[in-house]
């Protein structure tokens, strides 16, 4: 089948975008998603907080989602679920769900694939492959989408927004939290949240201390955990164990089209347009900013699909992979977003660049290229999440100078 524009992913970021491009005049936009329904994960997130940024109201994950499927459906985007994309070769892809094997070709590529908690294979941890160790996605669907009761002791393996949330879920499912385990010397949350575990649910958050092995043969019995400030080693018993946050991009098919990765975001590099380094590729939502909120992701996904649109109107891309000027940042700063510069000069998602930063409190960001100053900003950063950096400074950046740097101190 022919489309003008492949969307690879059908949450936040991908309907948005969809819906953007409908909007905009794009022709045919087709939206493939490998999950059973169109929504992403906030399909099974029952909390409210959907919707700020984006909507300009607050809903639940659920009815966040059904507003945007029926907005996809009312601008006549055609949205497949349970459909993979297996091949990707050039702006052709290789489609395949239960009526089998199709094809199809597009002029331009939407990846909004969004991310995935890291499980417990991917951190190492040592031990018996019981049963009964999940991550929150998993934890979620079971409890809000299959009605799945888990009874007994539950240990939660993080500390950050999702965290708290697993704690909220692994409650309504019947399950006694032990406990939220970091090895990070605070919790990476809110300050209500951790107060509001420790008042209202009786859940501690334990700092600086490690996952070492998970005890159990058919089921999980204990998991053995280790003090990283005095080494002491300690065993708590539990019958389930969820792994939080850690996001990782879901950057597959942007490595299978030979796109560039970032090695601060682990996702594909993008420029300001959200142009990957292959011209008719682009990403946008938490495929380049992994762990944002989803409205956050929803509004990379329509600046992303203005883009798109300019360039089927142009029929050339916007950039091509040897005009691309990359943004490098330095510790403590782990990455920024978008991480290159096209020739377009046009402001970044929401008119600024997000970062993360290992520091706390207060930084102070220099933005230069070569010798030159192009920008200072003081920023005061959160205690969890990403903090934004103002874009004016684009204006004043010249392609044969280099790579833009930016540091904190």
């Amino acid at each position: 089948m022919n489309v003008d524009v492949l969307v690879v992913g059908a949450g936040p970021a991908g309907l948005a975008g969809a819906i953007e491009l409908r909007r905009l005049g794009v022709g045919r936009v087709l939206v493939v998603d490998r999950e059973g329904e169109p929504g992403g994960v906030p399909r099974h997130c029952v909390h409210s907080g959907y919707g700020i940024r984006d909507l300009h109201r607050v809903l639940t994950g659920p009815a966040y989602v059904r507003r945007y499927v029926a907005a996809a459906q009312d601008a006549g985007v055609d949205v497949q679920a349970g459909t993979t994309v297996t091949a990707l070769d050039g702006p052709h892809a290789t489609l395949t769900s239960q009526d089998g094997i199709r094809h199809a070709a597009a002029a331009a590529v939407l990846l909004a694939t969004g991310c995935r908690e890291r499980p417990r294979t991917a951190r190492l941890v040592a031990g018996d492959r019981p049963a009964g160790v999940m991550t929150t996605g998993e934890l979620q669907q079971r409890v809000y989408l299959a009605g799945q009761r888990l009874a007994g002791r539950a240990l939660v393996v993080g500390a950050e927004h999702v965290s708290f949330s697993a704690m909220l879920t692994l409650a309504h499912a019947g399950a006694r939290v032990v406990a939220l385990v970091t090895d990070r010397p605070s919790h990476q949350s809110y300050n209500a949240f951790r107060a509001a575990a420790a008042l209202r649910w009786r859940v501690p958050v334990w700092t600086s201390m490690a996952v070492g092995r998970i005890i159990g043969r058919d089921r999980v019995a204990a998991v053995e955990l280790r003090d990283l400030v005095t080494g002491h080693v300690r065993q708590v018993d539990c019958e389930t164990v969820v792994f939080t946050g850690d996001w990782m991009p879901d950057h597959e098919l942007a490595r299978l089209a030979g796109a560039s990765m970032d090695p601060g975001t682990k996702g594909p590099a993008v420029d300001n347009a959200l142009v990957t380094s292959v011209p008719w590729l682009f990403a946008a939502g938490n495929l380049v900013h992994a762990g944002e909120p989803a409205d956050v992701a929803a509004l990379s996904g329509r600046h992303a699909a203005k883009h798109i649109a300019t360039h089927m109107q142009s029929g050339t891309p916007d950039v091509t992979a040897g005009e691309r000027v990359p943004i490098v940042v330095t510790a403590p700063l782990a990455w920024i977003a978008p991480n290159a510069i096209g020739t377009s000069r046009a402001m970044p998602p929401r008119g600024q660049f997000l970062f993360r930063c290992e520091a706390g409190g207060r930084v102070e960001l220099l933005v230069r290229q070569g010798e030159q100053v192009l920008g200072r900003y003081t920023v005061r950063l959160p205690r969890a999440g990403s903090a934004r950096m103002p874009a004016g400074w684009l204006a004043s950046v010249n392609p044969a100078d280099g790579p833009v740097m930016v540091t904190a101190s």
